[in-house]
């Protein structure tokens, strides 16, 4: 009771104070309350507040960096903003010089030329004729779709800009919207470049890589099994239809031989250059001491024809063909009866294997498809007539036939021999990061054509 007199007694100043305004005396009604709830009503109004200033209130130092950041950010925004402007200039320019020069105007008469022609009623007449001037008007009508892609893609960047222009604030979704479109279109005008400088009469075709482990031993293995990754990457990334049809597992580690399919345009144009020996200098994962160890790939690309496109004769003297067990998946004949089929052309050495199908006679034809392919880019290569006048054009996985190094340690290095094209991020590389090589090569390839011309 004592207690709760005193507590009053502390309490009724307070409460005067904040009820009376006039400063005269007020009597109050006496309290009543428990002990433990005025206890806590005292602790209450004693104890200082759990919110601190800061979070219910910003201070002028506080308010003063918002201010700060707010203007840095537009800072940074202005800055993106005049830098993404140029970029569209820039590519404005680059598409529009890009579309001069591949004659639009000139693309479009020869449209109307080949839709002329598939509109005559004779057009059938000629079956292989026929098939030749479709596959002409689908390109001329995929080029004149290509080059009004671009304008597009450019008028809608433009459209961004002048938007940011008018607006008050800039809105940095709709720039990283043209900085996007201004990406992809600065990698399609990359592709349409390179597929200018691809004049072969199959460039245009899917391609087949046959890989194949050389000198090195396990390390060798190992390293056509990196390579075959690399290319199923590349394929990948370039949205072709890309399949693994052949397999041959190494002993220990790695694959002794593999063979890729890449249907798609232009796939073998690209991948063209791929061809020879790839060598590779690391500290062998297969050796106890670490020790550097030098191996060696060869790959092997040829074009992915139509059994109806190749006019190939090859007569039965000329070949030489035996009969295996295939390894691996594939159904109960593949391991016990012979289904892989190896088909060698005598007079120029040139050997292809087939074990994918599931049957002797589909892997013979699908062999023997994948020999005239390849005689006809020997053929074609070395200029000649006739099959039976080309020479053996095989790759030798070993010393002295690099087309290309890649150095693992004791630094890191990948560099084309032919082009001298290099670079030191090997882990892109190895990820399918194939496209500055083809560009490199293709460049070469055609700057050597046109000084034999000349």
């Amino acid at each position: 009771m004592i207690a709760m007199q005193i507590l009053q007694n502390s309490l009724r100043p307070i409460w005067c104070a904040a009820s009376d305004t006039s400063h005269k005396p007020h009597r109050h009604p006496p309290l009543h309350l428990p002990l433990s709830s005025s206890l806590s009503h005292h602790h209450f109004l004693s104890a200082p507040s759990r919110f601190s200033p800061h979070v219910l209130f910003a201070s002028p130092e506080s308010q003063l960096d918002m201010e700060v950041t707010t203007e840095t950010s537009s800072e940074w925004a202005m800055q993106d903003f005049y830098t993404l402007r140029r970029d569209v200039e820039a590519i404005s320019e680059r598409a529009e010089e890009i579309r001069a020069s591949a004659g639009l105007q000139q693309l479009e008469e020869e449209l109307a030329a080949l839709e002329m022609k598939a509109a005559d009623s004779s057009f059938w007449d000629d079956r292989a004729k026929a098939q030749e001037t479709l596959l002409a008007l689908t390109d001329v009508k995929d080029k004149i779709k290509l080059l009004t892609d671009f304008k597009t893609q450019v008028e809608d960047a433009e459209t961004i800009v002048k938007l940011t222009e008018e607006m008050d604030s800039i809105d940095t979704g709709l720039l990283e919207e043209a900085a996007n479109i201004i990406k992809e279109l600065n990698k399609a005008l990359d592709r349409f470049e390179l597929t200018q400088l691809l004049s072969g009469p199959y460039d245009k075709e899917g391609a087949v890589i046959s890989i194949t482990a050389g000198a090195g031993g396990t390390d060798a293995q190992d390293w056509a099994d990196m390579l075959l990754r690399m290319y199923v990457r590349w394929g990948e990334k370039q949205r072709y239809k890309t399949r693994v049809v052949e397999k041959s597992m190494g002993e220990e580690a790695g694959i002794k031989s593999a063979t890729i399919e890449l249907e798609g345009r232009y796939a073998y144009g690209y991948l063209s250059g791929e061809k020879g020996t790839h060598r590779i200098v690391r500290q062998s994962p297969f050796n106890a001491k670490g020790l550097r160890q030098t191996s060696f790939s060869g790959v092997e690309v040829m074009p992915l024809l139509p059994e109806e496109s190749m006019a190939v004769e090859i007569p039965e003297e000329d070949l030489e063909i035996s009969f295996s067990r295939a390894g691996g998946k594939g159904g109960q004949n593949v391991n016990k009866v012979e289904t892989a089929v190896r088909i060698t052309h005598i007079p120029t050495g040139v050997t292809v294997r087939c074990t994918e199908e599931r049957s002797q006679l589909a892997n013979k034809i699908k062999a023997l498809s994948r020999l005239k392919a390849k005689l006809l880019v020997i053929a074609e290569e070395q200029r000649a007539s006739e099959i039976k006048q080309i020479r053996g054009d095989a790759v030798k996985a070993e010393w002295g036939q690099q087309i290309r190094n890649y150095v693992f340690h004791p630094y890191k290095l990948v560099k084309d021999v032919r082009t001298g094209y290099e670079t030191s991020d090997i882990t892109s590389v190895m990820d399918g990061e194939l496209e500055p090589f083809i560009k490199a090569y293709l460049k070469f390839k055609f700057s050597m054509t046109l000084s034999k011309q000349n």
